[in-house]
């Protein structure tokens, strides 16, 4: 698989997710993409790369615990979003 044939177009990116909610039954809140993505973003740059999938990961964990509810999945993030900023080696 080349490097391009693995970078998705917004409108494959919403279908991939419109795919995971159709089979999760999931609700548009309930699946964030914009808020995810960004997570992943904040991790890749204030830790490293490797840490936004399993941080993302973490996240939804910690969400489900708490309840499952967008402002559960909001609140998972904003905490490990905190700890990204504040990370230091």
């Amino acid at each position: 698989m080349s490097e391009q044939s693995r970078t998705l177009p917004p409108e494959a990116l919403d279908a991939w997710a419109d795919a995971l909610r159709e089979r999760f039954d999931l609700a548009p809140e309930e699946l964030p993409v914009a808020l995810i993505l960004d997570l992943a973003r904040d991790v890749a740059l204030g830790v490293a790369r490797p840490a936004a999938p399993f941080s993302a990961f973490a996240a939804g964990l910690v969400a489900g615990r708490a309840g499952g509810s967008p402002e559960d999945i909001a609140a998972a993030v904003a905490v490990i979003t905190a700890m990204a900023n504040e990370w230091e080696v």
